[in-house]
């Protein structure tokens, strides 16, 4: 920040999604009709700005000038939303007249909103905002004292918590006496009856399942469970986080960052892959994300690096289930509004739960199904060919006998082991995959494996072409089928093909045979 005469810079940040962008903001005073303006393509909320920082500065015996004060955001082509902005839009206006030091000025970015008490209130978004500052250039932020621990997440950059606009102030060389205030604490989060991860070895007689789990763990691949109520559908996906491994550094800033940008509480870096569940009343603007002035992260980015659970797949609405399809292929999604695009990971590996009918009897044996065909078909017709085609594994589960709970305590797997199994396979397609821009079997190019220096040869993929021809699957069903093949590889210490994974990956598509 700098000041020139009336002329005083400083800095903020404005977000578009998760891309954060500096904004210089330019205070002067001129000899014209006195006002305040605020110019340089803002939105409503930052042009109520004004009154907040009149009242602010006044309450904290820090009064502006009586002259035309003239906020400019730079640069002005730029949209701008938020109340994000206030604390530099105070600083830059009182430094045209207050004794600041212009160097710290220049190299402070200022982030938060103003109170009509002087108190600066927390605001969403901050770790982005302070990323997006530090690759900038910036070396200290002045944020919110609820945002600090999270703006601390960010290396490389001087974290100042600031309770009061006074506080802000004197950082920057003005000496004024220090208030005993209480900071504006941060919205009190929804409780979480139960933060921790059940284990897999809860699971009872459902080995067939246990063991597609861990095989869609160890290669990122989408599932989908068909049965009855009762079968364990909802146990089973709520224990895969448990078996993923770790996030790495990178994602578990995005993950903290999205939550940010949620509203929601960030106080340290989680390593455990984010699991969202959201109601299947959802809408589509909840799922992707959305918003008319401030976009914000949707299930589906939240839920990027980790597991993105839709339970009762059959109750969501169609067009909610098929706007999905895009961001399963491109691992992004993209929200257009006027004058500006939001982009956000969507990264997430999806598990459908559904029921075979409305009443959840039909083709359970000793079960009397009582819903009409109709009805049926318009229930599984939720789940439309386009998105199945996207789905790598299928499974159907039946409910667990007496007999079979006995049977299968012996061959129970813990959470622990499982997760050994499956990093010790990402480890595997990792190395295997070091020459090229792709980390899991998930994410490789269909292209790379029909035709790369590693596609099978033709007499072991023979049992997928003849499906291919007699129409069983679609070109992109061929290549998710070579994705969970080479997961099946991995598993079990391969470095090539063979039948027999083929085979097994064909059986989980659809339960297609080779």
């Amino acid at each position: 920040m700098s000041a020139t005469g009336t002329v005083a810079r400083t800095w903020g940040v404005v977000l578009t999604g998760l891309q954060g962008d500096l904004v210089e903001v330019e205070a002067d005073l001129s000899h014209q009709t006195p006002g305040f303006s605020i110019i340089g393509l803002a939105d409503k909320a930052i042009g109520e700005a004004h009154q907040r920082v009149f009242n602010a500065c006044a309450n904290s015996e820090l009064p502006l000038s009586r002259r035309k004060l003239t906020v400019n955001l730079s640069p002005a082509s730029l949209p701008k939303h938020g109340s994000g902005l206030d604390l530099a839009i105070a600083v830059a206006a009182l430094a045209t007249e207050a004794p600041m030091d212009p160097a710290s000025l220049l190299a402070t970015a200022h982030l938060g909103e103003l109170g009509l008490d002087g108190r600066v209130r927390p605001v969403p978004g901050v770790l982005p905002a302070v990323a997006a500052a530090v690759r900038a250039g910036i070396r200290r932020v002045i944020v919110p004292h609820a945002n600090a621990d999270e703006a601390a997440l960010v290396p490389g950059v001087e974290v100042v918590g600031a309770v009061t606009l006074r506080d802000a102030v004197r950082r920057h060389g003005i000496d004024l006496d220090a208030i005993d205030v209480a900071p504006v604490p941060l919205a009190a989060a929804e409780p979480v009856a139960d933060a921790s991860i059940p284990d897999l070895h809860d699971v009872i007689g459902q080995r067939d399942a246990v063991d597609a789990l861990v095989l869609a763990a160890a290669g990122g691949h989408h599932v989908l469970m068909s049965g009855p109520p009762g079968a364990g559908k909802t146990m089973l996906a709520r224990r895969l986080p448990g078996i993923l491994p770790d996030l790495g550094d990178d994602d578990a800033v995005q993950t903290a960052s999205l939550r940010s940008l949620a509203g929601l509480p960030v106080h340290t870096l989680e390593r455990t892959p984010p699991f969202e569940a959201p109601h299947h009343s959802a809408s589509v603007a909840s799922l992707i994300g959305g918003g008319s002035r401030t976009v914000r992260p949707g299930a589906i980015a939240r839920a990027s690096g980790g597991v993105l659970f839709l339970d009762e797949a059959g109750e969501f609405a169609g067009s909610a289930l098929d706007a999905l399809r895009q961001p399963l292929e491109s691992g992004s999604i993209e929200i257009h509004r006027a004058g500006f695009r939001a982009v956000f990971p969507a990264r997430f590996q999806l598990v459908l739960a559904t029921n075979p009918c409305p009443c959840g009897n039909y083709g359970v044996p000793r079960a009397e199904c009582r819903c009409p065909s109709l009805a049926i078909r318009r229930y599984l017709g939720k789940l439309s060919g386009p998105l199945l085609d996207r789905i790598d594994i299928e499974l159907s589960l039946q409910r667990v006998a007496v007999a079979r709970m006995r049977a299968g305590d012996e061959s129970r797997v813990s959470s622990a082991e499982a997760r050994g199994l499956v990093v010790a396979a990402r480890a595997r397609a990792v190395h295997r995959l070091a020459d090229t821009p792709w980390r899991t079997n998930a994410e490789v190019a269909g292209t790379w494996l029909r035709d790369g220096p590693l596609a099978p040869a033709p007499e072991i993929r023979r049992p997928l072409d003849d499906a291919l021809q007699r129409g069983a699957l679609t070109l992109r069903g061929y290549d998710r089928v070579l994705r969970v093949a080479w997961t099946t590889a991995d598993l079990a210490g391969r470095d090539r093909l063979t039948v027999e994974d083929i085979g097994r990956a064909l059986y989980l598509k659809r339960g297609t045979r080779a």
